[in-house]
């Protein structure tokens, strides 16, 4: 999915949702473990409810990884459910990977070539020739961690050099000379606030993926008026409020309406922008 057409989807639905597909089968609702594949088919029913209402999905590898090969056979079927039923929508796989060169050439194959997802989430602390193997794929992202929303990202991000410019500012501004708005988002937790504008300052026009909002206690309207760009510039995260809103046999429609109510406040935002 280029930049386009990620644009002209948020026109189209008048919503910047990514939903998460954080799925840990301690909290699924009981009536999908009658079924072959309980994770796949939890999924599967989330997803028809909430597409209409979204633009992207982004499954998170560890509550897959967890479950060994069973639990990778049901992220696999995710995907291609996804993009057989649902191609419209960004996949987003949340796996944060970075190493040395040649290891992350591998992941990069790994998620770009057999998994097939549109974006990845990539940590930048090992510096450029971590990052640049995933920016080999046309047509693919890279979203790398700027300002994230857990307590501890104070430990190192906001790290200030001798010349006063705290630890993701740097990540922000090098990783430019790797890539570009086309090819590159940004992590930034909706938690920081006000932070989104020292954010846009250092980069005003790249997609901003913004987890946080609502069980984390994000507010989207903060984010919106700090972190939102010409072209919108923003996907939000939601992922426990929407698809753990219920835990009895309509899950789903309920995780729907969750999903609806958080793309019609962003309607509301987007009437400012447009």
């Amino acid at each position: 999915m280029t930049r386009q057409e990620l644009i002209q989807q948020i026109k189209q639905k008048r919503s910047f949702l990514c939903v998460g597909l954080d799925t840990d089968p301690k909290k699924m609702p009981q009536c999908v473990f009658d079924l072959h594949d309980p994770v796949f088919e939890f999924n599967k029913a989330i997803i028809d409810a909430t597409a209409p209402y979204c633009v992207a999905y982004k499954p998170n590898l560890a509550f897959y990884e967890a479950y060994g090969l069973r639990g990778m056979e049901s992220f696999v079927k995710t995907i291609e459910y996804l993009k057989a039923e649902h191609p419209h929508h960004l996949i987003i796989a949340d796996a944060k990977r970075g190493d040395i060169g040649n290891t992350s050439q591998m992941y990069a194959r790994t998620f770009f070539e057999e998994y097939d997802v549109d974006a990845l989430t990539v940590a930048p602390y090992m510096g450029e020739d971590s990052v640049t193997p995933f920016l080999q794929y046309e047509g693919k992202w890279v979203v790398l961690l700027a300002l994230t929303s857990n307590k501890g990202s104070h430990d190192f991000q906001l790290f200030e050099d001798k010349d006063g410019q705290r630890l993701f500012e740097k990540v922000l501004t090098k990783s430019q000379e790797w890539g570009n708005d086309e090819n590159m988002m940004y992590v930034v937790g909706a938690t920081q606030g006000r932070m989104f504008e020292d954010i846009r300052r250092v980069a005003p026009t790249h997609f901003l993926l913004v987890p946080g909002v609502g069980a984390q206690g994000g507010s989207l309207q903060e984010v919106c008026k700090y972190g939102m760009n010409k072209d919108c510039g923003l996907l939000v995260n939601s992922s426990r409020s929407i698809i753990y809103a219920s835990s009895d046999d309509h899950f789903a429609e309920v995780a729907g309406n969750k999903a609806r109510e958080l793309q019609q406040e962003m309607s509301v935002e987007l009437e400012r922008l447009w």
